[in-house]
């Protein structure tokens, strides 16, 4: 299995996305430059240009006609996919932490941070007919967090609800018609680093700095399993075909040079989604990996790292041959 080894980055990678075909990958780094890859070979297919800061978020709608990033130069951008062409650029009071379409593509959520002072807040908006009119268009709702910050969002069933995870690992559940909070649990102790649905949209796995990777229901936040490892986690995923979770992670950044890539354990780790067991690693990254994503077809993930590159790799047929004994 070597993988393909993606370089268009100068700063750590953010955060990688698929798009629903699977046949382009989508990366944001510290750098102002979004990339957009085919995932078959790797070869860059363009880059969206026009931020002037570290870009923290990205994402692509069903169709793939529409790319979204959000940056720390205090904007929300609308790209065009076919030609990396600004549709529409949001202003925001502070950074763009995360951003998400939804599942129509009709709305979009993003969030910001907590600071410049301003408080962090959530905002959702109508993207149908964005253009450059889309400046002066207010949100259709927003929801200020006086508390912990948000660092990952997800919309919720029917794009009737939004789901989102806290910097000090509160998960909240919000009603988008009023703008309440329906529930909320508190099972990490840590910040939540990253949020993936499962195929489905049943179930999503949490990624946070508590060492933890837990699966928790969608509707009623009920935490089902948890994945423990001894580094913080940044990113965990599920496979859309089999009953795996690949968490990724590592040490803080700051302490990596300190260490050797054995000791810093920067390796993707395989766990079981039902029986919480451990049952393969992937090395290859050269610092704390950052984001992963599995390609919707599940034959292949990716990963990109702290060390700004972009590993997509291939999963060879032993692993599918793997089951658990019970």
């Amino acid at each position: 299995m070597k993988p393909i080894i993606l370089h268009g980055h100068e700063r750590p990678i953010t955060q990688i996305k698929y798009n629903r075909e699977g046949d382009l990958l989508f990366s944001s780094a510290k750098d102002p430059k979004p990339n957009v890859w085919y995932s078959v070979n790797g070869e860059r297919l363009g880059t969206l240009e026009g931020h002037s800061g570290a870009v923290w978020t990205i994402d692509v709608n069903w169709q793939t006609t529409r790319v979204m990033t959000g940056a720390a130069d205090t904007t929300l951008r609308i790209w065009d996919c076919e030609t990396g062409v600004t549709i529409g650029i949001v202003p925001a009071s502070s950074s763009v932490r995360t951003c998400g379409f939804s599942y129509s593509a009709n709305m979009a959520v993003y969030s910001t941070d907590t600071q410049l002072k301003q408080q962090c807040e959530i905002a959702v908006i109508d993207v149908r007919n964005a253009d450059e009119s889309i400046v002066e268009a207010n949100p259709i709702l927003r929801i200020p967090i006086p508390t912990s910050k948000v660092t990952s969002i997800l919309w919720g069933a029917l794009d009737e609800t939004l789901i989102s995870g806290h910097e000090d690992g509160e998960i909240c559940l919000w009603d988008i018609r009023n703008g309440k909070k329906i529930t909320s649990v508190s099972d990490h102790t840590g910040a939540i680093n990253d949020m993936q649905f499962n195929k489905e949209g049943t179930m999503f796995v949490t990624a946070s700095k508590d060492n933890t990777a837990k699966l928790f229901d969608s509707e009623s936040l009920m935490c089902l399993k948890v994945y423990k490892t001894e580094r913080p986690v940044n990113s965990a995923a599920i496979s859309p075909i089999l009953d795996h979770v690949v968490l990724g992670g590592g040490q803080d950044a700051m302490d990596v040079t300190t260490t050797s890539t054995r000791v810093g354990k920067f390796d993707a780790k395989f766990f079981h989604l039902v029986f919480e067991e451990e049952f393969g690693r992937i090395k290859g990254h050269f610092g704390p990996i950052n984001s992963l994503a599995f390609h919707p077809d599940g034959k292949s993930y990716s990963s990109g790292g702290e060390d700004g590159y972009v590993r997509v790799h291939t999963l060879d047929p032993s692993y599918y041959d793997f089951c658990f004994d019970y």
